[in-house]
């Protein structure tokens, strides 16, 4: 029995967003949250990469960037609320709020109205799987947030405890292949 190909799937988190600046959650894709000037710059500085097919989720923010990303490329962007920023049933509340309270479980908390790092988790692996049923071989662009990627690593084998409390750049890519080894 031969084994299916993997997918290489490059995350990207957005570039800084007004609500990065304020330090407040956005994770309602209705309510608009923009890059900031400096967001764009960031996303124009990424490396141009080929991608077989792009991704981003449902949020402003994350389809302004993999635009910018892709400016040089005809590749069509697809959106997938997958990849959407967690759900925290804070939105526009200041994130240190959400973080004192998710300390004590970083994992398994799960706000009023919102999701645990293991169900955002569960999320992610259906999308990487599939990707990697869809797309075996190839090279995927997906435009992302934070949680949502540190989410997918934990997929990979990192503690989700840790993965939980980490953090990603603003911009900052991080390339994994699905399913994993």
């Amino acid at each position: 029995m031969s084994r299916q190909a993997g997918v290489s799937v490059v995350f990207f988190r957005h570039g800084e967003s007004e609500a990065n600046v304020e330090a407040r959650i956005n994770d309602d894709p209705e309510r608009i949250v923009n890059l900031t000037e400096l967001g764009r710059r960031q996303a124009a500085m990424v490396a141009k990469d080929s991608y077989d097919h792009a991704y981003a989720s449902e949020f402003p923010r994350a389809q302004q960037t993999a635009k910018i990303i892709l400016s040089e490329s005809a590749l069509p962007l697809h959106v997938d609320a997958r990849i959407n920023e967690r759900k925290s049933g804070m939105d526009n509340r200041p994130v240190r709020e959400f973080n004192e309270r998710m300390r004590a479980d970083p994992a398994g908390f799960r706000p009023e109205g919102g999701e645990s790092f293991r169900e955002e988790m569960t999320r992610l692996k259906s999308f990487l799987d599939d990707m990697a049923a869809l797309h075996p071989g190839k090279k995927i662009l997906a435009v992302s947030h934070e949680n949502p990627i540190l989410a997918a690593l934990a997929l990979c084998g990192m503690d989700p405890r840790e993965a939980a409390l980490g953090s990603i750049a603003n911009c900052q890519k991080v390339e994994i292949t699905w399913p994993k080894s």
